[in-house]
């Protein structure tokens, strides 16, 4: 965590040398040792549970999960940068001090850690590993290897990891299987991103540089590790039949094929062609008309593919077209209501989805999360905004809905706002071309990757809308590679993002969307969003020991950044789609969360 953001926590009173005024009564205090640990409130699940609610304990072992991904990848190490991955690597073959149980908001439970110490305020965590904890060659795992992991990538792998290692004022081994975490900043997230952290083998990273990108899988302590791969075109993943692991209560029921192999296709139709002619057990469809009208195939027809659709409970997340703001174009939040009035998503989502799919609204949509952003702020959100008046977008306190068009391709209405916005922002129609007062054309290129069909089908539809108020867009699409490289770096002007966001937000909230780390390559901050606000209701979110004020905290900053207009919302997935072979199989009890993550493959089993 940068020092940035140190200073708006003590600039807003919640440093350590306060921590006594602002109430440590709430959340799951603890005073020793304990097998679980909650955001807020207690975790579920007793020290003796047996499984996780939604797993099934009597799940049959064996068989292959055979899977499909768009794309490519060219490393092995998906801790870092540079590369691209292959999908699951981190998931199958790693493990964490303690894992996640997604039939709740947040709280986790003991895996490699056996249990998780701190205080009420939680200004340290202490976790005590497990005595039979192995890597998958049989070596122990140590809290060398802990201490180790928590540095290196800390400092050097993904940015993502970087804020809470910064968090961290002192690491330190307290006993052969305990390792303690002192921390230099009040946020009682940080034992439970800490317990979340991949935990890898230090002996085979020295005298090698960790940041490389390297075809060689990573040594972990995960249930399956790499068998065959062929980069960029498949790979597999082989239960370890010597897995420390498989015991565990909270394993119970997961983790249940023997192997589990990811299939790599450059072109979706031919990822969908492979699903139909069984060389894929599952597929998870995104389109509701493609869901409506594609699966008349003869498996379906036989009842040998069945079509399963999965609720969920899960935020919206954000979603659509996002405006890099470092480009001075759309700096003017009015550019950027207007470029919102013009994109005309009753007509994109009637042409793509039958309409059958509901727009993002908010950033927490779906969820008690979401600010009533339509209307005015009240009460605690009210409150929380009233310190940041003068600097809020319009729209914040006083309440803005998105523009909504009558589905006809003329859209007059909203062009109309939408040319008088740009006119006051200095931008009018000369020969038919938008101009400033320079005479510089307003013109500008959307960034997608190849096969993102439905991303770019909705994009020539808006290019077109662009033309009726004189705007040059373009649109280039490029390789999976080439979109990481570029947007790695900002080197777009608009793109496509999605942010997938859970019911417990916290510090992950300023690599998305925090002021400080918009300019760090790599962050997920694509928008580039800098504004006082958002760092200091996020802030306030991580400081919060009551529920209800961290609610009206995460409502408040939802409200900022929906009016900060960074992003043009599309559409949100209420439900899962996913169609399979019929020998996979689910628990009937799903998880609060839904179809993801932590659902398939992980508590799916075969059975003819």
């Amino acid at each position: 965590m940068n020092r940035d953001f140190f200073a708006i926590l003590r600039k807003l009173g919640l440093g350590l040398a306060l921590a006594g005024s602002i109430g440590f009564g709430g959340g799951f205090a603890q005073a020793a040792p304990t097998h679980a640990i909650a955001m807020y409130g207690e975790p579920a699940l007793p020290p003796d549970f047996v499984s996780l609610p939604y797993a099934n304990p009597d799940a049959p072992k064996g068989g292959r999960f055979v899977v499909g991904e768009n794309g490519s990848y060219d490393s092995m190490n998906p801790f870092i940068v540079k590369g691209r991955a292959p999908t699951g690597i981190s998931l199958y073959t790693t493990e964490t001090l303690m894992g996640r149980s997604l039939d709740e908001p947040f709280s986790l439970y003991g895996i490699l850690a056996e249990s998780v110490e701190t205080d009420p305020a939680r200004t340290y965590v202490e976790f005590t590993l497990r005595e039979g904890a192995r890597f998958s060659d049989g070596s122990a795992v140590t809290v060398e290897d802990v201490l180790w992991s928590f540095e290196t990538l800390g400092t050097q792998g993904n940015p993502r990891y970087a804020p809470a290692y910064q968090a961290v004022a002192k690491a330190e081994k307290t006993g052969d299987r305990k390792v303690k975490f002192t921390f230099n900043t009040q946020n009682r997230e940080l034992p439970l991103l800490l317990a979340l952290r991949p935990i890898l083998k230090k002996a085979q990273w020295e005298g090698r540089d960790f940041s490389a990108t390297t075809m060689e899988p990573p040594i972990g302590s995960g249930p399956y590790v790499v068998d065959k791969f062929e980069a960029g075109r498949y790979v597999s993943y082989k239960k370890n039949p010597d897995w420390w692991g498989k015991d565990l209560p909270f394993y119970r029921g997961m983790h249940n094929f023997d192997e589990i192999r990811v299939e790599y296709f450059g072109n979706p139709d031919v990822h969908f062609e492979a699903f139909k002619s069984g060389d894929l057990g599952s597929f998870r469809e995104t389109n509701p008309v493609k869901w409506a009208q594609n699966y008349g195939f003869p498996g379906v027809v036989a009842g040998d593919v069945v079509k399963v659709e999965i609720p969920h409970q899960r935020p919206s997340g954000i979603d659509g077209f996002v405006f890099n703001t470092r480009k001075p174009i759309f700096a003017d939040w009015r550019v950027r209501q207007a470029l919102t009035d013009v994109f005309n998503f009753e007509l994109i989502n009637q042409t793509i989805n039958g309409g059958a799919v509901p727009r993002i609204s908010s950033y927490y949509g779906n969820s008690e999360l979401a600010g009533d952003v339509a209307n005015p702020a009240q009460g605690k959100v009210l409150a929380l905004l009233e310190p940041y008046k003068a600097d809020l977008p319009p729209g914040a306190i006083e309440g803005a809905a998105l523009p909504v068009s009558d589905g006809k391709p003329a859209n007059r209405a909203n062009l109309r706002k939408a040319n008088a916005l740009l006119e006051e922002a200095g931008w009018t129609v000369q020969d038919g071309v938008l101009k400033n007062a320079q005479g510089a054309p307003f013109s500008f290129e959307i960034l997608l990757t190849n096969g993102a069909d439905d991303y770019i089908a909705a994009a020539n539809i808006y290019v077109q809308a662009l033309a009726q108020v004189g705007i040059q867009a373009k649109l280039t699409t490029v390789d999976a590679a080439q979109y990481t490289e570029r947007t790695n770096v900002y080197d777009f002007d608009m793109t496509q993002q999605v942010v997938a966001l859970s019911l417990s937000p916290g510090t992950e909230q300023l690599r998305y969307f925090g002021g400080p780390n918009g300019a760090a390559p790599g962050s997920r901050n694509w928008a580039g969003i800098n504004a006082p606000a958002v760092d200091g209701l996020i802030a306030t979110m991580l400081a919060s020991t009551d529920r209800g004020d961290f609610v009206a905290a995460v409502q408040a900053l939802d409200r900022v950044l929906t009016d900060g207009r960074y992003v043009i919302p599309i559409w949100y997935q209420n439900i899962g789609r996913i169609a399979h072979a019929k020998q996979l199989h689910f628990p009937e009890k799903l998880p609060i969360y839904g179809d993801w993550p932590g659902f398939q493959p992980e508590v799916w089993w075969y059975q003819e």
